[in-house]
């Protein structure tokens, strides 16, 4: 793309940000309270819940650290792809109803309120506050870096020319905090609606450019793929069946463990929506998956071919191919979704983080809240995102990478607790404890430690299996817990 197509695209994403800012004022003066900036005041609607939970879990995970994962892996990401809306679906099955009437009998405005509802234990709020504290580290790493990445690429390929990483991060970090401290959650879940579209009609579009660049379409690429490494275009690419299957259990059974989801489903308006939210979630996360497979097997087919140069980090395989191989509006569409995506999905991490901070962990503690807590929010917000910049910078990890790690946190720490412990009554606070802490030394010291699993299984995927075998073990050998009257008929529903 010439300098004139670069610059298309760079005044679609700046335009883009200047929409974002003028929303973020906007949600500025709706947002009155704690339970505004955290929870929404619940009030969504059908639509803007559905495009708010399909938009959070794609995000540059996937529009980004998607297509990297297949140029460098090739086809092993496909389970991810499989396993997240099928991961939806028992999100909403099992938490949609049970979660969003707990959250308004208790007037709860995070996920470890209805935790300690659910437990009747401060022990057990903390401790899932701190988990959720260190999975959104990692995560909302993710989102960081894969902004700084697409903007690195978009103004490397103007006249301004190349800005180092730091510089990138350092300006997504501003745009961001400015979104997330003024609007909250606010900001974020009615942007969802409209770049929701926007990535569906995106990723379709991509998708046909596809087909198109390569000669024989996806045919071309496939034997060429196949011509210079049969496994990678195999049904468990590079990564092999192990590793995939790990992934396919990790965000299948995983994805009603996320936080970033899960209250999204507490925000909801009426409890009967949720029924209605789920295909609008499941279909648009189905159609932008498009983008993350098609984008990764067309570069790496190009460059093998010798058709494109080899990529300096496989991050670059999305920004790269859009700005080379489609038209300067599309690509300047695509990325102005992605932004979107990005940034409505860091605010949802920022949000439950800063909730952690402010709200959970003083009120595990102390037994109440901090004082003026709209104000330490916001506050606490710009301290999460600047820690989370520092990480992106200096982990040295992939986006996908990055993404993994959180969702694996994530999901074997709140997996027990909250999908099995809000269906089971026979889960105590005991076992939920022991489940939490259990997940946090298997996923934390794996990467401290830089522990290597054999047949390439992710760390998640064990730390999940270790924390549900305690979680039942230690629950099956307790005494049977004591339920709240109203809990228990929640439960019974």
């Amino acid at each position: 793309m010439d300098n004139g197509g670069g610059f298309t695209v760079l005044i679609s994403v700046v335009v883009y940000m200047g929409i974002c800012i003028f929303v973020g004022l906007w949600a500025l003066r709706k947002t009155k309270s704690s339970s505004d900036f955290f929870m929404a005041g619940r009030d969504l609607g059908i639509v803007v819940t559905g495009f708010a939970v399909f938009s959070s879990i794609m995000s540059g995970f996937g529009f980004v650290g998607g297509p990297g994962l297949v140029y460098h892996m090739g086809m092993s990401s496909m389970w991810m792809v499989i396993g997240a809306p099928m991961g939806t679906c028992i999100s909403f099955y099992l938490l949609g109803k049970r979660i969003r009437l707990l959250a308004e009998l208790k007037n709860s405005v995070s996920l470890p309120d209805v935790i300690a509802s659910r437990y009747n234990s401060q022990a057990t709020r903390f401790l899932a506050s701190v988990a959720i504290l260190l999975g959104v580290m990692g995560y909302l790493g993710t989102q960081i870096l894969a902004m700084a990445t697409v903007l690195q690429d978009i103004v490397g390929n103007t006249s301004i020319g190349q800005l180092n990483i730091e510089t990138c991060v350092a300006i997504s970090f501003a745009v961001l905090v400015f979104y997330c401290v003024t609007g909250g959650i606010i900001a974020s879940v009615y942007t969802d609606v409209v770049q929701g579209f926007i990535m569906v009609i995106a990723a379709l579009l991509v998708f046909l450019a596809v087909t198109t660049t390569y000669p024989d379409g996806f045919m071309g690429i496939t034997q060429t793929i196949r011509t210079d490494d049969p496994e990678a275009i195999s049904p468990w690419g590079t990564v092999g069946i192990l590793g995939c299957l790990s992934w396919y259990f990790l965000f299948t059974v995983g994805s009603s463990g996320q936080p970033h989801v899960i209250t999204k489903l507490m925000m909801s308006k009426r409890i009967q929506d949720i029924r209605h939210t789920l295909p609008i979630s499941v279909i648009g996360y189905s159609l932008t998956a498009l983008l993350w497979l098609s984008i990764g097997l067309a570069m790496r087919a190009l460059v093998i071919s010798g058709r494109h140069s080899e990529l300096s980090t496989v991050d670059a395989a999305a920004p790269q191919f859009l700005q080379a191989y489609t038209h300067p509006l599309l690509a300047g569409l695509v990325f102005a979704a992605l932004f979107a995506a990005i940034m409505s999905t860091a605010d949802g991490f920022l949000n439950i983080g800063s909730a952690a901070i402010i709200h959970d962990i003083p009120q595990s503690l102390r037994g109440k809240s901090l004082k003026n807590e709209l104000f330490w929010a916001r506050t606490t917000t710009v301290i999460i995102a600047l820690i989370a910049s520092l990480f992106a910078i200096y982990s040295g990890d992939l986006v996908a990478i990055m993404g993994v790690f959180g969702w694996g946190t994530f999901a074997a720490a709140l997996v027990p607790v909250v999908t099995i412990g809000f269906n089971w009554k026979r889960a105590t606070a005991f076992a939920a404890n022991a489940a939490i802490i259990s997940s946090l030394v298997v996923n934390i010291g794996t990467k401290l430690f830089e522990i290597e699993i054999p047949y390439r299984i992710d760390a998640g995927a064990i730390a999940l299996l270790v924390s549900l075998t305690i979680f039942f073990g230690i629950s099956l050998l307790s005494k049977p817990p004591k339920l709240d009257n109203e809990v228990e008929a929640v439960m019974d529903l």
